[in-house]
């Protein structure tokens, strides 16, 4: 019985040291460098530091031309781009990589209205008075969260980095001005 109760004991440590180590990151820059045969993307961040992230076959991008083959599913040298990714100590993998600027997402600004409950949606009005709703995909539900923390009257200018899916506006990449 001791046994039996020092193997729990043990595998539950292991459980909540494992997820203590996989942490979620957002990584915003441009790529320095694709090495297809370690499926690694180097971004150059703005702060000069150079993060290295693992690419794997379940990594979502948005962004690119619509059916690239590669494994890098066309993000190429200078993009600029965001990663969402996961940390199991010094290794970053990339969950999903959404190019900004030309040829990437869309690109709308204003000032937060409403976060939907759960903040699952955002409206946000822009400069010349519309209101544009969002729903938000799991990754940027975190930037949401940050930039809303106090309030939607305080969240202050933000850009939404989004795709057109089925009819509706999805933000991937939200960012407080």
């Amino acid at each position: 019985m001791k046994r039996l109760l020092g193997v729990v004991v043990l595998m539950t440590g292991a459980a909540a040291l494992a997820s203590a180590q996989s942490v979620s990151s957002v990584i915003q820059g441009t790529v320095k460098k694709v090495d297809a045969g370690a499926k690694t993307v180097a971004v150059a961040t703005a702060s000069g530091v150079e993060e290295i992230v693992q690419f794997t076959d379940k990594t979502v991008v948005h962004g690119t031309v619509a059916g690239a083959k590669d494994a890098f599913q066309g993000l190429t040298e200078g993009s600029e781009i965001v990663v969402h990714a996961t940390a199991t100590g010094a290794k970053k993998t990339a969950v999903e990589i959404d190019k900004l600027g030309k040829g990437g997402l869309k690109v709308a600004e204003g000032t937060v209205t409403k976060v939907g409950a759960g903040g699952k949606t955002v409206v946000v009005k822009t400069a010349d008075g519309a209101e544009q709703t969002f729903d938000v995909s799991a990754n940027a539900a975190a930037e949401v969260s940050k930039a809303t923390a106090k309030g939607a009257e305080s969240a202050g200018k933000v850009t939404v980095h989004y795709t057109e899916e089925g009819g509706k506006k999805v933000a991937h990449f939200f960012k407080k001005l």
